[in-house]
Formats: structure tokens, sequence, C-alpha cells
């Protein structure tokens, strides 16, 4: 017997009636239904790690151009509800605009953590739930900021894993503009307590506020993709709380969300209530960079100063002007592959400028990045150098790529050293101490002693503290005397 179709399902608007979850509400049951009780160890404390190294570098982000050009932007609106922006003492904004500034904060420098399949997952949630905690009429508990945290952090993974393309260096779209605003969406929902199909509705709002073109890499408009994935984000949870209503199928068509990746093969987000579910933050850690700049800045460099370091050894008084010709071997990726840049966004998307301030200073930080640095005739001279080759055994993948740099002497000696896996990598992780010093060293460059020790210890014990809101006293408290400190509430 044929069943008459409706216009709206004939043009995949909603699905046909089934019995059957379809893939999109299953992630809505999921968002809803995961509980703190499903929070492990490992995951906890992989997040805390997480969130503490965003505020860091969301910290050190307030000092930078794009973010006070955002937040001059920001200032003209006006709200009743009010919420800190990160760093500033006496200052606050709409909910939707801190979350919007301080996310640009976060990857201003492209200084914060990257993930497997690619993407930067806490930029888009972080921003958006510390912004949402302090609008709500009941407290929000350590724990309660964790599960939230990790629901949306679980969902960028789940949908990265619906295409092969993901896997691989972006090419079209920058991730974090893609399923960033839906892991913010997801999270605030959680945070708000929305019901499934509320939860559902979310991530078709969210979805249609995706989507932000890579050619917008190494500019000032880069670190906004994830300004704007946390303030859509948010901004979708609560449209859907006061009953606005999407696709409900967002997620299951290739009109839906597929439109984002050239082989889209989405699959159903496992029961969230079963004793075998388990969070992809469990299997796949995140990476945390050294370096201020592109995640493949850091193979590159690691390269450089080993190659460096085998000439000064066989050379201790070796002139940089004896180097001949510096070959790089490097995946294939255009947008990283930058051979005289100009600005700090450019310098911090090149492999070449990487591995020439490298080998020019014997290390890159944050000052290699000034105008002053990026325009030195000794750098300039070392760029003219550069070859860049690119393999066919290189993928583009930061879980496959390989940097090889060697360096030609013009007596004709060769120094080749290859990096396979940077300290940060998931695979060879940074240690807690190096993660913290690194915090330390963002943060006080913004907030007095007690705020930035405040922030490691709460952060340290998130999961006892019964107030979250204390991370907002910390995070306006700068280098003034005078700030006021709450009082730390455990469980």
């Amino acid at each position: 017997m044929l069943r008459k179709f409706g216009l709206c399902e004939l043009f995949g608007l909603t699905g046909p009636a089934s019995p059957h979850q379809g893939i999109t509400e299953s992630f809505g049951a999921a968002v809803h239904s995961l509980s703190t009780a499903q929070l492990t160890e490992g995951v906890i404390n992989r997040s805390k790690r997480m969130i503490l190294d965003t505020l860091g570098v969301g910290l050190l982000g307030t000092r930078t151009a794009v973010f006070n050009k955002a937040l001059t932007h920001s200032q003209s609106f006006m709200s009743e509800e009010r919420s800190s922006v990160w760093g500033k003492s006496n200052m606050t904004l709409p909910p939707h605009y801190a979350a919007f500034v301080n996310g640009i904060a976060v990857h201003s420098m492209d200084f914060d953590d990257t993930w497997h399949p690619a993407t930067h997952p806490s930029g888009a949630v972080l921003p958006a739930l510390l912004a949402l905690v302090e609008t709500l009429p009941c407290r929000t508990s350590g724990l309660e900021l964790l599960l939230a945290f990790n629901v949306g952090i679980e969902v960028q993974g789940r949908l990265m894993r619906f295409s092969r393309e993901a896997h691989n260096i972006p090419e079209r779209f920058h991730p974090p503009s893609v399923v960033g605003v839906m892991g913010s969406a997801a999270a605030s929902a959680k945070l708000l307590g929305l019901s499934p199909a509320q939860c559902t509705h979310a991530l078709a709002i969210a979805a249609s506020s995706a989507g932000a073109p890579l050619a917008n890499a190494a500019t000032q408009t880069k670190p906004l993709h994830i300004g704007n994935a946390a303030r859509r984000g948010l901004e979708a949870a609560q449209l859907a709380q006061i009953g606005l209503e999407g696709n409900p199928a967002i997620l299951d068509l290739d009109r839906g969300f597929g439109v984002y990746y050239k082989d889209y093969s989405p699959s159903a987000m496992p029961d969230s209530t079963s004793s075998g579910f388990r969070w992809i933050l469990e299997d796949q850690d995140v990476a945390f960079k050294r370096i201020p700049a592109h995640l493949g800045m850091h193979w590159v460099v690691d390269a450089a100063l080993a190659a460096r370091g085998k000439l000064v050894r066989a050379d201790r008084n070796f002139d940089l002007g004896q180097i001949r010709q510096i070959t790089l071997r490097v995946p294939l990726s255009k947008y990283i592959d930058c051979s005289s840049p100009a600005t700090e966004h450019q310098a911090r998307h090149s492999f070449q400028f990487n591995a020439c301030s490298a080998l020019l200073d014997d290390k890159v930080t944050v000052a290699s990045f000034s105008e002053a640095q990026i325009s030195r005739t000794a750098l300039r001279e070392l760029l003219s150098r550069v070859r860049v080759e690119t393999p066919e055994d290189n993928r583009p993948s930061f879980d496959e790529m390989y940097c090889e740099v060697e360096l030609e002497t013009v007596e004709g000696q060769s120094y080749t050293a290859r990096c396979d896996t940077f300290y940060g990598h998931w695979r060879k992780p940074l240690s807690h101490k190096d993660l913290v010093d690194k915090f330390r060293v963002n943060a006080s460059s913004v907030l007095c002693t007690k705020g930035v020790e405040g922030l490691i210890d709460v952060i340290g014990n998130i999961e006892r503290v019964s107030e979250c809101m204390i991370l907002g006293s910390y995070l306006r408290m700068t280098s003034s005397p005078h700030e006021q400190l709450y009082s730390v509430r455990y469980m």
C-alpha cells in the first residue's frame, strides 16, 4: 500500500513517521540525558586541563588587537543580563557578546587546544558556558559545569566522525565554525536543562549559523569563528528554550549538516543511558600548544631546532649566512604555506616563518610574532632560502603528519632532522607541571597573583566546587590590589 507524503516530508523538511529515533533526535536525547554520574576520572582530568589551558590563552588573548576591536563593537549592545569579560575588572557585556569576545580572545593567537579529527574544541564551549552561568537563577556546581562542557566536546567529536574529510587538515571550512557552534549549543542546552526535543531544535538552529570559509584563516577574522560559534550556540539554545524550532532531522540529511562535508555519513548517538556509553575524550586526548601558532607549526619548529642543534654541534662558530638552502618537507596544505608573511596572523600560519624563527633565535615564543620580529632583515634573508617539498607519504592529518628540515651549507654539508610527534601532542602530552606553568605565564600577563593561583586551585578542584560563579570573580582580578575575592565553597 502506497503511503501519502506531505510537501514538507517530500522536500526533506521533516522525516516520515517512524518508530525509530532519527540521528538528530538521538543527539537531542543524549544531550538531555547524560548525567554527572557518567563523568569518568579520565574525562574529568582531561577536561580540567582543557579548561585551565583555555582560560590561560584567553586571558593572554585579551591583549590582542582583534580582541579589542571586537570588544569595542560589543560594548554598543545593551541588556539587563550581564556577563564578565575575562581580564577586565569592571566590564560586563550581554551574555551573547561576553561569549563572543571571550571566544575571540581564546583563538586570537591560535594558542588554544586542538583535537583529532581537527578542530579547536574548548574555545567555542567554555566562553558560552561561563557567560551563561552568570545569568542563571540557580547556582551551577562545578560538576554541572564539567558535564555541560563535556557534552559540548562530545557532540563535536561525534559530528567530526561523520566524515573522513574531517580527519585531515581542513581545505574548505574552518572546523570550529562547523562543529564548534553545535558543541556550544549542546553545552548551553545541557546547562539550561532543556528537554530532548528542545535540545534537538537547539542543534538545528545552531546549524544555520555554522560554517566559515578557510580563506579567512591567517587574518584577524579567523578568531571570530570561535567567538561566533560560542555566541551563536548559546543563542540557539536560548531560542530553543522559548519554543523556536528547526528541522529535527538536520543531522540526518545531506542538505542539512551534510553540506559541510563531501563524504557525509551520519550515525546515531549511542544510547547515553546504557552502561556501554563511552566518552570520545576518554580515548582521544587533545594537543596543547607550546607556541601561539597553528598546530602544524609545532612539527616544523621542533625539526628546525633539532637540525640547528646538529649544525651547532658540528661547528660552534657557525653563521646563519653559511646556510645555502633550507628544505622543509611538510604535508600539502595551502593555507599554512605562506612564504613571506607580513602580519602576525600570516606568520602563525607559515611553515617557512616558524622554521626560520627557530633557526635564527633558537626558540619560538609569543614575542616571535610581533611586527618588529616579523620584519627583521635577518629573518627575511633566511626566508628567501627556503624551499618547500610535500612528499606523498606526508599526509595532511594531525595524527599522521611529520616535518623534516634539511639545512645545506655553502660548503656542501647537510644537516637533517625530522619530527614525527612534538611535545604537547596527544601522543606525547604536556606534563601537568608544564601545563600549569603555561597557564601561569599566560594568565599573569593580565591577572594578579591571587587571580592566577585562585583559578589554578578552583579548576584543580572543580568537581568539588559548589558554586562555579567563583571563576568569574577570579577572571576579573586584574593587577589592581583592591579586587574583591569570593570565598570558595566546596561541597
